[in-house]
């Protein structure tokens, strides 16, 4: 059984037949969905999605080129989502210097604050990051200092960097800090021997597979809307990678998810 542990189900994208990609994902083996908000009303409609249908869940947050939505009610508004038992995360946060939609400054102050929030929750972060790797990790150290400082259990499952297409050496550091790597569809593309060879280095013990659907779809549907069922094309391709059995890369996915979202 396959874990997605990142698709966007609440997005327009999946309007017209979300009950049977639901349907298409579960004959595929995925057993278990999760969903992150990207603002207030996508984490809304995420734990509205989760609390209906068998098998999904939710996570809360403002993702960083949402910042400029951000506003003294965002934190009290996201705690009261949090209060939903299908609620295992808070994301997706983080920082994205590519895009550029929000100043640098703001996009920090609102992943921090949403970083505290997580404390408060004891609840696990889904992490976004496009270039802004090194400054990205150096918040998360300071923040899993305190964890540790404090005692909380999140210090040992802190959370993911999704879709990870950084170095070999900044997923190490990740790694240090408990993080896990979650690994997309573009490990499938022929012309990504760097992100095939990051992924054969890294530890399975230590990753997730997800879709980011509707986006990011793998070979052989690359450019079409991608869904949840399509994530046992990122497993195989690990598994190809790291020279075993798709059902070992599942069943340790899987069970790398459990003990990450507690689900």
């Amino acid at each position: 059984m396959l874990a997605d542990t990142h698709c966007h189900l609440d997005f327009q994208a999946f309007d017209d037949d979300r009950d049977q990609v639901l349907s298409r994902s579960r004959e595929a083996g995925v057993e278990r969905i999760l969903n992150p908000g990207i603002n207030l009303a996508s984490s809304r409609a995420a734990v509205d999605l989760a609390e209906s249908r068998s098998g999904v869940y939710a996570a809360v947050g403002v993702h960083p080129n949402e910042s400029a939505s951000w506003d003294d009610r965002a934190v009290a508004h996201l705690r009261l989502l949090a209060d939903s038992p299908m609620v295992v995360a808070v994301g997706e946060i983080g920082l994205d210097y590519y895009r550029d939609r929000a100043p640098h400054d703001l996009q920090k102050r609102v992943f921090e604050e949403q970083l505290s929030l997580a404390t408060e929750l004891r609840l696990p972060v889904v992490i976004h990051n496009r270039q802004a790797t090194a400054e990205l990790l150096q918040i998360l150290q300071a923040w899993q200092a305190g964890l540790s400082a404090s005692g909380s259990p999140l210090a040992e499952r802190p959370g993911v960097l999704h879709s990870y297409s950084a170095g070999l050496e900044h997923a190490l550091k990740a790694i240090d800090l408990h993080f896990l790597i979650g690994i997309t569809g573009p490990v499938t593309f022929r012309n990504a021997p760097q992100l095939q060879a990051l992924v054969a280095a890294l530890p399975l013990d230590h990753l997730l597979v997800e879709t980011d659907a509707p986006f990011l779809a793998p070979h052989p549907y690359r450019g079409k809307r991608n869904e949840p069922a399509h994530v046992r094309l990122v497993a195989d391709k690990i598994a190809q990678l790291h020279q075993l059995d798709i059902a070992a890369v599942a069943q340790t996915t899987s069970q790398n998810a459990r003990q990450l979202f507690e689900w």
